[in-house]
């Protein structure tokens, strides 16, 4: 970080931020037009920090109507893409002047580690958006051969108004997987942010307008869930609609669409990625990747291996490793920069969490380690905390074997020969991530082939960059998030044919 400061350093900063508390539309901050408003609750302490407006259908109808305009009646869509990509490196520049601001608005509004809010949450969004400014200029279409007679041509266009519907455990760096290449390509955009985490998009979408992006190309909404996000699924003037969050929410988007007007919906979706570790793997490594990120972000990650499949021989020594990376893992406040847990985002959620968790020792499941409320002066304020959790002997049938818990809670499941490994790995609902950790290259690639995810990690975990795709299989969603794939989300694709 520029600044590690001391934990009074960031208590003093956090102290010191004007919090956002309106919405924008058009470029101007708006409250709902009801007045309505909702309280954002930062986890690590219960308080309410501050108001946003609690929107509702109208005020969907208004952010929906300026990024109409904004599209068909302002240059946006059709300026030159050489301008557009000059205003998306200015957005860029404000984002990267701001990130210490736009970290500790992550860190209060949903407990990720200030440390890890600054470094990776930031530092990838900051990539992001750097990315696919880049890519601005850089579309081109094709002209195929189609004989002496005529000309056919074939142009990207971009398709219109962009929904976006996002949720809380990566506020930004979610948000900007869908926003970035949409502007790219010369869509305007409607976000709804979660309303556990709004105030590091509603800041992100005034700094774009002090960078100079035109008003009405980005807008934001907030409320609860339910009303505002289905109010955007239901819009006949949203053209398409990318959607990150749990399975159920997906189904009720793609009901949406097929009650308004067969808007394309995108949905990243849930995922109970396996981690597999054969009897010749690095055991070392396997129990950093594996537990570094099920706890990361208080194992609220759609890819956070949730399941440990590993080798009977190996068992007993990779479950105790991951146990000892559970027990010395720092849970605390999120502003301390040592602490390497904050809270989970809401006491509903740590009450879900904590019932994953029971059902699972009454079905059978060893409980190792963790499996309650951690105390002591770091967290024995009225914070949403939760100790790292470790289930053994627990059987691919269970329901924490296939559920989704979205907490900080790992089930240990023992394979014989990697014919079962496989076999267990893709017995789920789910296919966004896995992982294998193996020193044989045979095995890697044997196994990377037959497993059913939208990403395989060899002997590593949560690696990549902007250049490579992200996405599931199965019920994990469809289409990808980042690369160039991702913008043909938002384009479509129109052919002339000219008689010569």
């Amino acid at each position: 970080m520029s600044d590690a400061g001391t934990t009074q350093t960031w208590h003093t900063k956090a102290g010191s931020l004007v919090l956002p508390t309106q919405q924008i539309i058009d470029g101007q901050l708006r409250p709902a037009q009801a007045g309505a408003t909702t309280g954002v609750v930062s986890p690590r302490d219960g308080a309410t920090i501050t108001q946003v407006p609690n929107s509702r259908a109208e005020d969907v109808d208004l952010a929906v109507a300026a990024a109409r305009r904004a599209f068909t009646d302002s240059p946006w869509s059709r300026m030159a893409r050489a301008e557009r990509k000059r205003i998306l490196h200015r957005v860029t520049d404000k984002i990267e002047e701001h990130r210490e601001e736009l970290a500790l608005l992550i860190s209060l509004e949903m407990g990720k580690p200030i440390e890890y809010a600054y470094s990776i949450e930031m530092r990838t969004t900051i990539a992001c958006y750097r990315w696919y400014a880049e890519w601005a200029d850089k579309l081109t279409g094709e002209s195929p051969d189609v004989g002496q007679d005529a000309l056919a041509l074939v142009t990207r266009e971009p398709i219109g108004v962009v929904g976006v519907v996002v949720p809380w455990n990566f506020p930004m760096t979610l948000s900007s997987w869908k926003i970035a290449p949409a502007l790219a390509v010369g869509c305007t955009v409607v976000v709804k942010p979660s309303d556990q985490s709004p105030l590091s998009t509603l800041r992100l979408a005034e700094l774009a307008l002090e960078a100079g992006l035109p008003a009405g190309v980005l807008n934001v909404v907030t409320g609860l869930g339910r009303r505002t996000s289905q109010a955007l699924g239901l819009h006949p003037d949203v053209d398409t609609l990318a959607f990150t969050g749990s399975t159920p929410v997906g189904r009720a988007f793609l009901r949406y669409s097929a009650d308004s007007n067969l808007k394309r919906v995108w949905l990243e979706l849930g995922g109970k990625s396996p981690s597999v570790v054969l009897p010749d793997a690095d055991i070392d490594a396997a129990v950093a990747g594996t537990a570094g990120n099920i706890f990361f972000n208080q194992g609220e990650m759609c890819t956070a291996p949730s399941r440990l499949l590993v080798h009977r021989s190996i068992h007993d020594e990779v479950v105790e490793g991951v146990i000892r990376v559970a027990e010395n893992l720092r849970v605390g406040d999120p502003l301390d920069p040592d602490t390497q847990m904050g809270p989970l985002v809401s006491a509903a959620h740590r009450e879900k969490v904590e019932g994953h968790t029971a059902g699972a020792v009454e079905d059978g499941a060893t409980l190792r380690t963790g499996g309650s409320r951690p105390t002591g002066p770091a967290t024995d304020k009225q914070g949403f905390f939760y100790q790292p959790t470790v289930l053994d002997d627990v059987q691919p049938q269970m329901a924490i074997a296939r559920e989704e818990v979205f907490g900080p809670v790992l089930s240990v499941l023992t394979f014989d020969d990697e014919d079962q490994a496989v076999a267990m790995a893709n017995d789920s609902d789910y296919g966004l991530a896995a992982a294998v950790w193996t020193r044989d290259v045979s095995a890697a690639h044997r196994v990377s082939r037959r497993l059913q995810a939208g990403t395989v990690w060899v002997n590593c975990y949560e690696e990549g960059d902007m250049s490579v795709p992200f996405g599931g299989f199965k019920q994990s969603g469809n289409g990808r998030d980042k690369s160039v794939h991702a913008l043909e989300k938002y384009t479509e694709l129109k052919t002339t044919w000219i008689a010569l």
